[in-house]
C-alpha cells in the first residue's frame, strides 16, 4: 500500500521544513537583532529578494511575504533532500555537507538573481554566522527530522 510509505515521507518533509524555516529565521532575528535590526526587516528583506526595495515600505504585508517564502524555501530544500537520502542514504550521515552544498546554492547563485539589498561583500562575521547557519540550522535539523520520521531508504529500491 503506497500511503503508508508516502505518509512518512510527506511529515518528513513538514517537519523538517518547519523546523528548518524556524530555527533559519531565527538566527537572523537574533544575529541582527543585537546590531539594531527589528524583526520585521529580516522578513521584508526576504521579500525584497522578489519586490526590491520596495519590500521594505510594505510594512506588515511585506513581512508576511518574506515569511511566506522563507517557508517555500525550506519546503524546497527539505523536499530535496529527503527525496534525495532514499536514493542516497549517506547524505543523511554528512548533513554538514548538505548545509554547505545549501549555502553555496543560495549565496552563490541563487540571491545574486534577486533583488536582495545589499549586494556587496559580507562581514566577516556575517560570513561565519550565514555558513554556520545554513550548517547546523538547516542542513542537520532537515537530516535529524529526516532520519526520525522518513522511511527507511530501501522503501523506493527494488
Amino acid at each position: 500500500m503506497p500511503d503508508q510509505h508516502i505518509r512518512p515521507v510527506l511529515k518528513a518533509i513538514l517537519v523538517g521544513a518547519v523546523v528548518a524555516a524556524i530555527l533559519d529565521l531565527l538566527d537572523p532575528i537574533i544575529f541582527f537583532g543585537l546590531r539594531g535590526v527589528a524583526p520585521i526587516k529580516i522578513l521584508q528583506s526576504i521579500a525584497s529578494g522578489v519586490l526590491g526595495r520596495g519590500a521594505y515600505s510594505g510594512g506588515l504585508r511585506t513581512a508576511l511575504l518574506g515569511l511566506a517564502l522563507h517557508l517555500f524555501i525550506a519546503l524546497v530544500w527539505t523536499t530535496f533532500f529527503v527525496l534525495a537520502s532514499r536514493l542516497l542514504p549517506f547524505l543523511t550521515r554528512y548533513a554538514v555537507l548538505y548545509g554547505a552544498f545549501i549555502y553555496v546554492v543560495m549565496y552563490y547563485l541563487v540571491l545574486p538573481r534577486t533583488n536582495v539589498f545589499p549586494k556587496n561583500h559580507p562581514t566577516l562575521p556575517v560570513l561565519l554566522n550565514s555558513i554556520a547557519a545554513m550548517v547546523f540550522l538547516v542542513g542537520v535539523p532537515i537530516s535529524l527530522v529526516n532520519r526520525r520520521f522518513g522511511p527507511s531508504p530501501r522503501v523506493f529500491s527494488n
